[in-house]
């Protein structure tokens, strides 16, 4: 069944994503664009709604994946409760891992901080964690995204040169570039 399995993906998620929601991206794209359950295409746009949305990436594209892979994976869960319930088991899994974790392991980090053990783990993990996030930029520049040089990339481009270089060299809030930039989309594309 759908659930069981998305049960899974994300409780692997949920113990082996370290370093936040970037850094998970890669293990996110193998677990739910490999059996299928969403498209390429699909898990790109759910990464730019995840960073638009508030709250932690990773948690974002659960509940969203968890609504849309059951209706992706049969005609039978297109029902929109299948989705509510598929989003809610999806947000729980990939959260209760870590909550155990961090909850757990606080209490020893706390006793032992000025370990050298402990101090010799944070600073091997560092480099892994931007590692990580190095092959989450990697993992989204796919074909979905730069397959061929057309219209819509060019004016993606300019629209994220103009974005950048808003927030950059002014005191707009990104927010409202958020919202110019998705009122431009709408209306060139």
């Amino acid at each position: 069944m759908i659930y069981l399995k998305l049960i899974w993906s994300y409780l692997k998620i949920g113990l082996f994503g370290f370093g936040g929601g970037y850094a998970m991206l890669a293990l996110i794209e193998r677990e739910i664009v490999g059996p299928g359950w969403i498209t390429e295409q699909m898990f790109t746009d759910i990464v730019a709604i995840s960073q638009m949305t508030p709250g932690p990436i990773g948690i974002n594209s659960a509940t969203y994946i968890g609504y849309v892979a059951p209706g992706e994976a049969s005609a039978m869960f297109t029902n929109p409760l299948f989705g509510i319930l598929g989003s809610l088991v999806c947000t729980l899994v990939v959260v209760l891992p870590s909550f155990f974790l961090t909850t757990y392991t606080s209490h020893f980090i706390t006793k032992h901080r000025e370990s050298a053990l402990v101090k010799g783990v944070f600073t091997g993990l560092r480099p892994v964690v931007v590692g990580l996030i190095a092959s989450a930029a990697l993992l989204l520049m796919n074909s979905a995204n730069f397959g061929s040089v057309s219209y819509d990339i060019i004016v993606s481009i300019i629209i994220c040169i103009a974005a950048f270089s808003v927030v950059f060299f002014t005191k707009i809030h990104p927010i409202l570039v958020i919202v110019f930039a998705g009122v431009a989309g709408l209306f060139i594309f």
